[in-house]
C-alpha cells in the first residue's frame, strides 16, 4: 500500500477535523455536480447505454439524489459544471480536436435544445444554484469561470459528483487541487464506461490529487453536521 493510499484511507475521520479547524462553515464548502445530462442519466440517453452498469452498480442516481438533497438541506451552495452542448459545425474547423470531442461531434452529444442536453429531470437548477459557463474539454475550470464563481463565493472545498469518473470529474478535480482548493471525490456517486475506468480514477488517479476520496454514506452525515455547526 502506498503512502499516499494509507493516508486517503483514514480520510473520513481526517475530513473532519479539517472541518473543525475551519469551524464547520459550510459557506466555504461547494457541491459541483458535473454534467448531470439526460444523455448520461436517462435511460434513452446516447451516453446512458455506456455507462449503465458501472452506474446501476454503484446506485448513482440513488445517491446523487440523496448528496443534492442533503447540500440543500445543510446550505451548501450547488454549482452545475456543464459540458458545452453540441451545436452544428462543432469541432470541424479545429485544429487539434480530440477523438473523444470528434466522437462526441459526431454522436451530437448534449445536443444544444435537445432531451438529451437537459439536466435530469431530478436536478433541476433552483434558486440559488450557480451554473458555470460550459466546458470544451475534461476540466470544469478551462476556459470557464468555475475558479471566479468559487472565490466569489468563499468556496475553498469542493465534493465533486456527476459525470464521467476517470474524465470531467477527474480533471476538474485535479485542476481544482492545483488552484489551491481542498478537493473531495464520492466514489459512488459518479461512474464511468468501465469498471477498469472506475477502478483507474479511484483507486490509481484520484489519490495523486484528491484530499479525500469518501462515499455517499460519508459525505451525507458530513454535510448535515455542517447544517447542525450553523444553528
Amino acid at each position: 500500500m502506498s503512502f499516499t493510499l494509507g493516508i486517503l484511507m483514514k480520510v473520513p475521520s481526517d475530513w473532519r477535523r479539517s472541518v473543525s479547524i475551519e469551524q464547520n462553515r459550510s459557506s466555504q464548502t461547494g457541491l459541483l455536480l458535473v454534467d448531470p445530462y439526460n444523455d448520461f442519466l436517462s435511460p434513452g440517453g446516447k451516453l446512458y447505454p455506456l455507462a449503465k452498469e458501472v452506474a446501476e452498480s454503484v446506485d448513482l442516481l440513488a445517491h446523487l439524489r440523496e448528496i443534492v438533497s442533503a447540500a440543500r438541506q445543510a446550505a451548501i451552495p450547488i454549482f452545475f459544471v456543464p459540458h458545452h452542448r453540441w451545436e452544428p459545425g462543432d469541432y470541424t474547423t479545429w485544429k487539434y480536436p480530440t477523438r473523444t470531442q470528434l466522437a462526441g461531434g459526431q454522436r451530437e452529444m448534449f445536443a444544444k435544445g435537445s432531451w438529451g442536453g437537459e439536466f435530469h429531470p431530478d436536478f433541476p437548477v433552483q434558486k440559488g444554484d450557480i451554473v458555470i459557463k460550459e466546458h470544451w474539454g475534461q476540466s470544469g475550470f478551462a476556459n470557464t469561470d468555475l475558479d471566479q464563481q468559487l472565490k466569489q463565493h468563499g468556496i475553498q472545498r469542493l465534493v465533486l459528483i456527476g459525470m464521467l469518473a476517470n474524465t470531467c470529474i477527474e480533471s476538474t478535480g485535479r485542476f481544482g487541487m492545483e488552484l489551491g482548493y481542498h478537493v473531495t471525490l464520492v466514489k459512488d456517486a459518479t461512474a464511468a464506461f468501465s469498471r477498469e475506468a472506475m477502478h483507474a480514477a479511484h483507486e490509481i488517479n484520484g489519490p495523486t490529487f484528491a484530499h479525500a476520496i469518501l462515499t455517499t454514506s460519508d459525505i451525507v452525515p458530513l454535510f448535515l453536521s455542517l447544517e447542525e455547526s450553523e444553528h
